[in-house]
C-alpha cells in the first residue's frame, strides 16, 4: 500500500465506518482526516445521515470536507454547513410509494427527511439522535412535500427481508437500501444512491473513479464501493459489504479507516 500513489478522493462513510460505536469522532480519525485535506486531496463524508445529524461530525473534524447526505439525496457544505444541492422524492411518487406499501405490508410506519427537518408517524418507533425533539405528525403529512428520504419501519421484519420486499414493489419508483439492523427501509428518489453523488462530484473535479478510496460497512455502501477504484470495508461490516470488497480494515471501534489513511497520506 505504500508504494501506491495517495487517492485524490477519500469518500467514507460514517456510523459504523468511520465513528466508533458511540458515534463519535476518535482524535486518531480526526488527525488522519487532516492528513488527507492537508495534502490536497478531496475528502468526502458519504452516509445516510440527514444534515441535521452532521453537526457533532462537522465540529468534531473542524469543519473539514463535503459531506453526501441522505444516501445521496443532498450535498452538504461543512465548511459552512449549509446544502448545496439535493435531488428529492416529489410528492406524487410519495404518495404512490406509501400507498403500495400500504396495501401490501402490514404493520409499517413511516417517516420522512426533509431538507431542513423531519416528520413520523405516531407509531414510528425513533432511534438514536431522534429520541428527542421530534413531534409525531398524522399519517398523510409524510406525503405533504417533496423529501429527501422516505423511511418505512416494520416492526418484525429484518432489513434484508423488507429490503428486497421494498424492491419488488417499489423498486420502479424510488431506491430502496438500508443502514441499519432493524426493519428499516431508506428511500430515496429513483436512482439516486451515494454513488452516483458521489461519481457526479468527482466528475465536477475532474477526478476518476480510479483516483477514489472508499469506506463502508452497511448494504446503502455498496453503490460506492463498486464504483470506486479502491474499496475497503471495516471488519464489522455486513456480509455482503465484506463480500464485495477489494480490502477490509479493521473495525470502527479500532479505527480501521485511520490506519489505512495513515499509510497513504
Amino acid at each position: 500500500m505504500q508504494s501506491l500513489p495517495a487517492p485524490r478522493l477519500v469518500a467514507t462513510d460514517l456510523d459504523g465506518t468511520a465513528l466508533r460505536p458511540d458515534g463519535t469522532v476518535s482524535p486518531r480519525t480526526v488527525a488522519a482526516f487532516g492528513r488527507v485535506e492537508e495534502s490536497g486531496a478531496v475528502l468526502v463524508f458519504v452516509t445516510g445521515r440527514p444534515p441535521r445529524w452532521m453537526g457533532g461530525v462537522a465540529n468534531a473534524v473542524r469543519h473539514r470536507g463535503l459531506a453526501i447526505c441522505a444516501n445521496g439525496a443532498l450535498i452538504y457544505d461543512l465548511h459552512t454547513e449549509r446544502i448545496v444541492e439535493s435531488h428529492l422524492i416529489t410528492v406524487e411518487v410519495l404518495e404512490e410509494v406509501v400507498a403500495q406499501l400500504r396495501a401490501n405490508v402490514s404493520d409499517l410506519v413511516f417517516s420522512v427527511e426533509y431538507e431542513a427537518g423531519f416528520a413520523h408517524e405516531s407509531d414510528f418507533l425513533l432511534g438514536g439522535l431522534d429520541r428527542k425533539g421530534a413531534g409525531a405528525v398524522r399519517a398523510d403529512s409524510v406525503t405533504a412535500h417533496p423529501c429527501a428520504k422516505l423511511l418505512a419501519l416494520h416492526p418484525h421484519m429484518g432489513p434484508d427481508e423488507l429490503q428486497g420486499v421494498v424492491h419488488e414493489l417499489v423498486g420502479h419508483l424510488v431506491t430502496a437500501t438500508h443502514s441499519s439492523n432493524r426493519g428499516l427501509i431508506e428511500m430515496s428518489a429513483q436512482g439516486v444512491t451515494k454513488a452516483t453523488a458521489l461519481a457526479a462530484l468527482a466528475a465536477q473535479l475532474e477526478i476518476k473513479s480510479s483516483q477514489v478510496i472508499a469506506f463502508g460497512d452497511m448494504p446503502n455502501d455498496l453503490p460506492m464501493l463498486s464504483w470506486a477504484g479502491t474499496s475497503y470495508a471495516v471488519a464489522n461490516a455486513h456480509p455482503d459489504v465484506l463480500a464485495a470488497v477489494d480490502h477490509v480494515t479493521a473495525a470502527n471501534h479500532d479505527d480501521g479507516v485511520a490506519q489505512v489513511l495513515e499509510k497513504l497520506f
